[in-house]
């Protein structure tokens, strides 16, 4: 009986006993693995695939981590002052050796899955970026709730507001702006101390305006 499996792009044509040279699994020297990729069963009741065979798997013992030949390349610039360079590789592989071949049964083996390196390797990157775009889709969410509250207690206090634009270089923008970070009457801006100034400036981005238009005297005479 033989099977056909497939692992790191590639077919391979096993049997049991058979020694093989796959692309390099994330396993360790004397652990066994199973190839459930498998695309046809040979013997005497030929089973194909489509495109597996439903419970078919293949079980192989790791023998060892090995390098391929070396295999070079030789790359020549045109017109690059004759620049040449040769590069060689040796390509990471696992050596194994073909216990046995099921033909149904394969999920309740529990044989650890035959997975390439490189397969482990870029999980955890994707299941980061997974996480922090759940994070990053969740935050506007909770962000927004907060922001809800405040708009929502911005409306209810500007109801009974001043006419904050009575003030020098108040337009509607910039009242709106203002009710929206809590202040709705001349009392509160005839109220506000060097460090009220200081932090509604940079909160508003107002660029020295309260003190350039003179806000508090204005509101002062306005609250009166």
């Amino acid at each position: 009986m033989f099977a056909v499996l497939k692992t790191g792009g590639k077919q391979y044509k096993v049997q049991s006993g058979d020694l093989l040279r796959v692309e390099k699994l994330a396993a360790d020297a004397g652990e066994t693995v199973q190839f459930n990729e498998i695309l046809m069963l040979g013997g005497d009741s030929p089973v194909v695939g489509s495109p597996r065979v439903d419970g078919a798997a293949v079980q192989a013992e790791v023998i060892d981590q090995i390098k391929g030949p070396k295999t070079i390349n030789f790359v020549k610039r045109r017109r690059k002052h004759s620049s040449q360079r040769t590069k060689g590789h040796r390509q990471q592989l696992t050596l194994l050796r073909v216990t046995e071949i099921l033909s149904s049964g394969a999920d309740a083996s529990g044989i650890k899955a035959a997975v390439g390196a490189g397969s482990v390797a870029s999980a955890a990157p994707v299941a980061a970026a997974k996480s922090a775009a759940k994070a990053k889709a969740a935050a506007p969410v909770a962000a927004a709730k907060p922001a809800a509250k405040a708009k929502a207690a911005a409306s209810a206090a500007a109801a009974g507001a001043d006419d904050l634009k009575q003030l020098s270089g108040v337009g509607p923008a910039l009242e709106k702006k203002l009710n929206a970070a809590g202040v709705t009457s001349f009392a509160q801006i005839a109220a506000w101390t060097d460090a009220d100034v200081a932090a509604m400036d940079e909160q508003l981005s107002l660029k020295g305006r309260i003190e350039r238009e003179g806000w508090i005297a204005q509101a002062k005479e306005l609250a009166n």
